[in-house]
């Protein structure tokens, strides 16, 4: 028969080893704790940036938005002005053609002038 001498060890060791098995669950569940902290952490930081991007881009649609308005604007406006660049280039047209009468009208008075100087000469000889 075991004494309770005997029986008090065994105890002594359950009792160490329910200790011990109570500070590793507890150091796990520890563990377990903060890494799904610092994953709750990552996720806000995230979702934070998320945020942040998503203002960002926000504010580029609407840049975006303003310039599609400007350049309409300035569509319109040039609209407005191709008439005008017609008519400018029907005048430059005419302006080459009466260069060409211009100087074709230079060489026929170049020549009359000629003849005339040459009559002249010649009726005074």
């Amino acid at each position: 028969m075991a004494s309770a001498k005997d029986d008090q060890p065994q105890e002594q060791n359950r009792d160490e080893l329910a200790h011990s098995l109570n500070d590793l669950f507890t150091s796990i569940s520890t563990m377990v704790k903060l890494e799904l902290q610092g994953t709750n952490n990552q996720l806000e930081l995230l979702k934070k940036m998320n945020l942040r991007v998503e203002e960002e881009y926000k504010g580029f649609g609407d840049l975006a938005s303003g310039l599609r308005v400007f350049v309409e604007q300035l569509k319109s406006k040039s609209g407005n002005f191709d008439e005008y660049v017609v008519q400018i280039d029907a005048i430059e047209r005419q302006v080459t053609e009466f260069e060409a009468m211009v100087s074709m009208l230079d060489k026929y008075v170049s020549l009359l002038e000629s003849k005339v100087q040459s009559a002249y000469r010649n009726s005074s000889s």
